[in-house]
């Protein structure tokens, strides 16, 4: 045994040699690095040199150094200043002074927090000075004269922002920062993600559209804003428009529009079949049905706020594409760190090329329509039409950056609308020629400061107007002339301070100026009229939010107040205040399971004029007015809704039961057809309604069931019976719909049905009145009939393809009304030459297909 080991020491001896040879140096080196107190080892330079330091005691306080030897002073004096950040400066060959910098010299390279993936083009700023930049293609950023008190604070879109401070730095060849990803939705109990991607509902209670991951929705292939909207329970076109938007039983000029802050009095392209805004440079849409935050005045019904892409971007991206209808082009040029142009423009190929939608499109608008004699006969064989219609779009908006925390930002839009419009009777060889214009040109500058953590302040001004031109000839010589045109000039400032983690407090101030004109000139019999009006509103605001331990409850209390003067050309026609409470409640009553109770007073001073729509061949004309407390009274609301939402496991269960009141309403802004049209009947009406959504999601489909119940009626004392249907009161809406993805195809179906909307039918025993002239119609008891049920499918299909690395394409195909139902949407009635009553019916638009395809970068 004792033979056995010698023999394997001696094989093994030169082997543990080596590794002790090899060891030694470490060893030895270890043994020579030594650790000791900053003071101490200025005393050891001091002795080996014959030099004398000078310093503060706080500044060498608590701070080692790590030596091996003292061999030359440089080495020595430089080691102190690598390893605590302290500067030494020679006073003479004998003496030195070491001290802190006011300043210094850092660099850091910014990763994800896997510290897998550099971030360039990440901004970093040294808070409380001017200093602020980006970092290199590697992540890295260098900064020369950083104050050694500051903190960096270090942001990228998509991930949360970190502030470090400079300290962290001193010692450091290049330390790596970390960013975490931002994740907006961390409370899935609270936030729920609906129907399809990109489209929320927010613990407020509101709706927000992300256009850019907005997924399909039956019959739809691009992400149009106010078509994507009416996938909303309460929201619905009875008209099939987006220029007639009904939310809970109000009119389209009770929804207040904004695009980037500027109130929009055009939201449609084709009599609202299309609409105007581009949606590829929308970033976000919010859509409040109650409880609307205090910073919003007008719109009764709700208010939809469209939001353009607000930051700079660090590559330039845009992208290209054609329907059947228009063609159009976006962008977002970044032309340096802090300047960027975003633009966009679309135009119809409505006026040189014929097409199967542009088909199914005219004979929806200009239907005058089929208009029937009271054998319900058809009378209008002999009517030939010609029309030439275009339209366009522009937008743009400049981005600049004054500092990472304060932005200035420039938005400008046009819209127009161009019709001219022939219809001959060739039994009689009459014609009537209409021309109608319509444009809206809008500018607005917003800025946006961010002073520190808990203090944001928003200033915005903009401009806005809207015209309509129309003009009528008839073959006998007569003319009819009108225009409308909206003159708004407004400001706003608001200021959020963070009260603590709990309580946020917003204040605020607006200035509006709305000024109206409407001119009307007929040349047989002669009339003329030109009214002009102003108001001006100053309202302050003020609201505070609260948001208890794991949001528990989330409560929004606010107040606006509305001094509103109206003057004439003679000076002040009345003035009033309007005082308008605002609540919103969200609280957790169970797991998945949470409540929200919700209310509001509102008003508003402009409305839309319904009347003569039988001129112009019953296509859309409607002319914006303002409240005079005489023959148009301020509307005003006041509506309350409660609810449950119940989220898991990708399947979501919500109900809201919601009471509205809308008092100041005219017979002249609800669209009456009836011998209520012209009367201007001052009166209101009461909604109350039920509003429910299930909703079950999976990883490549989703399927929805949605129902709506409203009882709308009116109330006008002056008219008998005084309480009749609202023009609006669909009873039940119900929605069924699907949407599939298999990798790069996506596919929507959806089938909706609602019954049909009230109308007036002439009296059955005495239909015509002759004993005035011209002879009227005699009508029967207001909206007493209703038109028949509303059913309609409609189906989508959109697919995604790279053309090249940065190149990626989207081609999709649509089918509205599958089926090819003819659903009445409106029938009114009116008496002709020969003194015979004549049906005028509106049907929905038939089988209309679309296609498109489109290239982004």
């Amino acid at each position: 045994m004792l033979f056995s080991m010698r023999r394997i020491l001696h094989r093994r001896l030169p082997f543990l040699l080596g590794v002790l040879v090899f060891l030694l140096p470490v060893y030895l080196s270890a043994q020579d690095s030594t650790t000791i107190g900053l003071k101490e080892y200025i005393a050891k330079i001091e002795q080996a040199f014959e030099i004398k330091i000078s310093y503060a005691d706080e500044d060498a306080a608590g701070k080692t150094i790590s030596f091996s030897s003292l061999e030359d002073l440089k080495t020595a004096l430089s080691s102190i200043e690598l390893q605590t950040g302290l500067t030494i400066k020679s006073i003479s060959k004998r003496y030195y002074s070491l001290y802190y910098p006011n300043t210094i010299a850092i660099c850091g390279k910014v990763l994800d927090n896997f510290a897998a993936n550099t971030i360039p083009g990440a901004t970093v700023a040294v808070l409380g000075t001017d200093i602020a930049l980006v970092t290199d293609s590697n992540g890295v950023f260098n900064i020369s004269n950083a104050p050694r008190d500051a903190s960096l604070q270090i942001r990228y879109l998509g991930f949360q922002t970190k502030v470090v401070p400079v300290t962290n730095f001193i010692g450091k060849e290049c330390p790596k920062v970390l960013l975490a990803e931002q994740r907006e939705q961390l409370e899935e109990v609270i936030v729920y993600q609906f129907l399809t991607p990109g489209l929320v509902k927010e613990t407020d209670g509101s709706f927000s559209l992300n256009t850019g991951e907005l997924g399909i929705l039956p019959g739809l292939i691009e992400p149009d804003v106010l078509q994507s909207i009416q996938a909303l329970p309460g929201i619905e076109s009875v008209d099939e428009t987006v220029s007639d938007i009904n939310v809970r039983g109000g009119t389209n000029d009770q929804n207040l529009i904004l695009w980037n802050g500027i109130k929009m009095y055009q939201s449609g392209h084709f009599f609202g079949l299309i609409s105007a805004f581009n949606p590829y440079l929308t970033d976000k849409v919010t859509v409040y049905k109650n409880g609307t935050p205090a910073q919003y005045g007008d719109g009764v019904s709700s208010v939809i706020s469209m939001q353009t892409q607000d930051e700079i971007g660090y590559t330039a991206t845009g992208g290209a594409g054609f329907n059947l209808i228009s063609g159009d082009v976006y962008a977002h040029l970044p032309l340096s760190d802090n300047f960027a142009l975003q633009f966009s423009a679309r135009r119809s190929t409505t006026d040189f090329l014929n097409t199967p939608i542009y088909g199914s499109f005219t004979d929806k608008v200009f239907q005058d329509t089929e208009i029937k004699n009271e054998d319900n006969e058809s009378v209008d064989n002999f009517i030939e039409t010609a029309e030439n219609f275009a339209f366009f779009d522009v937008s743009a908006k400049l981005l600049y950056n004054i500092n990472p925390d304060h932005k200035l930002r420039l938005s400008l839009i046009g819209i127009d609308n161009d019709l001219d419009f022939i219809e001959t009777n060739t039994d009689n060889n009459t014609s009537s020629q209409s021309f109608l214009d319509q444009t809206n040109v809008s500018a607005g500058l917003q800025y946006q400061g961010q002073w520190n953590n808990k203090l944001t302040t928003t200033a915005n001004a903009y401009f806005s107007q809207y015209t309509l031109d129309a003009q009528n000839i008839l073959n006998n010589n007569q003319q009819l002339f009108q225009k409308n045109r909206v003159e708004e000039r407004a400001a706003k400032f608001n200021i959020n301070y963070a009260l603590s983690d709990a309580w946020q407090w917003q204040n605020g101030f607006q200035y509006m100026e709305t000024g109206i004109t409407n001119l009307s000139d007929v040349t047989q019999p002669p009339f003329q009229s030109n009214i002009i009006e102003v108001i001006r509103t100053f309202a302050p605001y003020s609201s505070f939010t609260y948001t208890a331990f794991e949001n528990k409850l989330i409560a929004t209390g606010g107040l606006r107040a509305n001094y509103i003067i109206n003057l004439d050309t003679f000076g002040a026609d009345f003035n009033t205040w309007l005082l308008e409470p605002r609540l919103n409640l969200n609280f957790k009553l169970a797991n998945y399971l949470r409540a929200q109770v919700m209310g509001e007073l509102k008003s508003q001073t402009t409305n839309q004029i319904i009347d003569l729509e039988q001129n112009f061949l019953g296509i859309e004309k409607r002319r914006w007015t303002l409240s005079n407390q005489e023959n148009l009274p301020l509307t005003q609301s006041k509506q309350a809704s409660a609810g449950l939402v119940y989220e898991k496991n990708g399947f979501h269960a919500g109900v809201e039961a919601f009471y509205k009141e809308v008092d100041g309403i005219s017979t002249r802004t609800q669209g009456f057809q009836n011998q209520d049209q012209f009367n201007g009947e001052i009166g209101l009406y009461r909604v109350k309604g039920i509003e429910l959504l299930l909703n079950k999601k999976g990883e490549n489909y989703s399927s929805w069931l949605s129902y709506t119940y409203n009882k709308n009626d009116y109330t006008f004392d002056s008219i008998v019976p005084a309480r009749f249907p609202n023009n609006l009161d669909v009873r039940h809406n119900i929605t069924l719909a699907s949407t599939y993805t298999l990798g790069n195809l996506k596919l929507g179906l959806g089938l909706n049905y609602r019954t049909g909307k009230p109308y007036t039918e002439p009296d059955a025993e005495n239909p015509i009145d002759n004993t005035v002239f011209p002879s009227k119609i005699n009508y029967a008891a207001p909206n007493s009939s209703r038109l028949p049920e509303y059913l309609r499918l409609d189906g989508s299909a959109t697919y995604s393809f790279k053309i090249s690395n940065s190149i990626k394409a989207d081609t999709g195909i649509s089918l509205l009304n599958m089926t090819n139902r003819k659903n009445l949407l409106n029938k009114y009635y009116r008496i002709n030459e020969d003194e015979e009553i004549q049906s005028i019916e509106r049907i929905s638009l038939g089988i209309t297909p679309n296609a498109s395809f489109r290239i982004r970068f």
